[in-house]
């Protein structure tokens, strides 16, 4: 029989054992790239067809005032452009400091993951070519819009609009999913589904004020999926051992 030390020693191992990262198998890869192909496909149609992104954009656009009304709304600045944002970078950053501290690379996994979907799509954002609703022509703005992956007018205007930033805040979220689905695979749909959620949420707060299409915002959420899959089975095949 082992000895109260022995026994809560394997506890204890048992416990840190839970809190460390892991390999995923392959099918669950080959089924996260087919879901991210199916919906590739659909956004790029979304992108490129422009007629779903107008729809909902004009009905938030004034046309006798040629602009967003809710463009300066300080509520939405405020809870949903300041706040929710803030508190999403907060929480992530809480995790990695915590992860580091007590040593669960599960927690440091999260964190990173989190940055990964940001910058991901900070970086696409930064160099695309795209505008945002109130800079462009048909919404009061200067600016032409074209579709996805068309080619870039003159006057395309200041760009940088694509896909959407502020989304992204809400969808990084997802980085949960992925430290979680082996062991405990309740509590990391509850995170992919909460990331989507929150997402869509943030996003849709830009959509109204004009700072953004759907498609920016779908788009986002893609990239945010595939840099955090990406991301952890390049990092769990470089750092974890099978035993």
């Amino acid at each position: 029989m082992l000895s109260p030390e022995k026994s809560l020693s394997l506890s204890e191992y048992g416990q840190i054992r839970t809190k460390a990262l892991y390999r995923l198998p392959v099918r669950f890869y080959v089924y996260q790239f087919a879901g991210l192909l199916v919906t590739g496909l659909l956004f790029t149609a979304l992108s490129r067809y422009e007629g779903l992104d107008r729809l909902i954009c004009d009905f938030w656009y004034d046309a006798a005032s040629h602009s967003f009304p809710l463009q300066h709304n300080r509520w939405l600045d405020l809870l949903n452009h300041r706040l929710l944002k803030d508190l999403v970078i907060a929480t992530g950053a809480v995790a990695l400091l915590y992860g580091l501290v007590r040593r669960q690379p599960r927690l440091v996994a999260v964190a990173l993951l989190m940055g990964t979907g940001a910058l991901a799509v900070g970086i696409l954002k930064a160099t695309s070519h795209h505008s945002c609703p109130w800079d462009l022509l048909e919404y009061g703005g200067k600016a032409l819009s074209y579709p996805l992956f068309d080619a870039v007018p003159a006057n395309s205007g200041p760009g940088r609009c694509f896909p959407g930033g502020h989304a992204s805040s809400g969808f990084i979220v997802m980085a949960g999913f992925f430290a979680f689905w082996r062991e405990r695979r309740r509590l990391a749909w509850s995170f992919f589904a909460g990331g989507i959620a929150l997402g869509m949420l943030m996003g849709f707060g830009q959509v109204v004020r004009g700072a953004h299409f759907l498609s920016h915002n779908l788009w986002a959420g893609w990239w945010v999926w595939f840099s955090q899959v990406a991301m952890y089975g390049i990092a769990t095949t470089w750092l974890v051992k099978d035993h």
